[in-house]
């Protein structure tokens, strides 16, 4: 369970040469599959259908896959099925049409970071508008080569280093505020969250992130901050800041307990993801990179379950 911040957010974004060393101790312990903290395109369609109360979740988390779905005639269920149809039989030794044909498909099931694990096992000169991949499609695939996430730059770039063909998505919004809820009422309890969480246990990890920052491009300055958010007592700090906070605001409606309730549920969705994922082949070397708030509730209940063996990322790390 790699702790990660979001690196979209970060003021310094690190580039490749900064990422390199990260990525080098992730590949090190060969996974055989990666889970990221996105919405899977099944969901996504799922909550698309319901928009009545989850328009804000697609807004924010759901990649629009109509325009590759154009291209292939197909809706986001069957560009699904067809995805598992062709790796249940695909090659060892794919051609590039065949590869951008599936990252056209990946496209189209709202699976954007396997789209790009794709793209990126295609030689630069093969990665070009053909097999249904339209100049828009090819675009989007190039831009996204260069956003600097972590989803796209760890576990997209360290999939196609290790020769995976897809990263599964995990996350779960289902259990999200419905957007039914008056705009007072959402004051009114970010009101009360945002006073729980002014506390020391903040204010620490505020410190730390802010100086980990500041630091990352020193020569181990990634790692350091990989170190840092996955060290054994962060999570304890996370829940300190934050959700233990939460639990005892004093709002009359319980605010910060309906808060954890959404909180606990999310991540029990996605742990059963990552379960259903593991469970698909017995003896898989799992790597899931999430943000380091989930980190010890995707330990606590992952640990749990038969037939699973939590690892140290700090050993990886090292």
């Amino acid at each position: 369970m790699l702790g990660t911040p979001h690196l979209s957010q970060l003021k310094q974004r690190p580039t490749p040469a900064m990422l390199a060393p990260l990525l080098d101790r992730l590949a090190g312990w060969q996974p055989t599959a990666i889970a990221t903290e996105n919405l899977s395109g099944l969901q996504c369609d799922s909550l698309r259908r319901y928009l009545f109360r989850y328009a804000e979740t697609v807004k924010e988390y759901c990649p629009d896959p109509t325009v590759a779905g154009r291209a292939t005639g197909l809706d986001v269920p069957a560009a699904n099925a067809e995805v598992e149809r062709l790796l249940a039989a695909w090659p060892i030794q794919p051609s590039h049409d065949q590869r951008r044909h599936l990252a056209l498909l990946f496209l189209a099931a709202g699976e954007p970071g396997s789209a790009l694990v794709q793209w990126l096992r295609l030689p630069p000169s093969e990665r070009r508008a053909a097999d249904g991949l339209t100049d828009e499609l090819v675009k989007t695939l190039d831009q996204a080569v260069d956003r600097a996430n972590e989803t796209n730059s760890v576990a997209a770039a360290l999939a196609a280093r290790l020769g995976l063909e897809r990263l599964w998505s995990v996350d779960d919004h289902s259990a999200d505020t419905p957007d039914a809820v008056s705009p007072a009422e959402r004051e009114a309890a970010g009101k009360a969250i945002s006073q729980a969480w002014d506390n020391p246990a903040t204010k620490a990890r505020i410190a730390e992130s802010t100086w980990l920052e500041q630091n990352l491009a020193a020569p181990d300055g990634v790692l350091q901050m990989y170190r840092a958010y996955n060290a054994p007592g962060a999570p304890a700090v996370a829940y300190r800041s934050d959700f233990g906070a939460a639990l005892v605001e004093p709002s009359a409606k319980g605010y910060g307990r309906q808060y954890v309730g959404y909180w606990e549920t999310r991540n029990l969705r996605m742990v059963s993801n990552i379960r259903d994922v593991l469970g698909r082949q017995p003896g898989t070397r799992l790597l899931a990179i999430v943000g380091a708030s989930h980190k010890g509730y995707y330990e606590a209940y992952l640990n749990q379950m038969h037939d699973v063996r939590l690892v140290n990322p700090l050993a990886v790390l090292r």
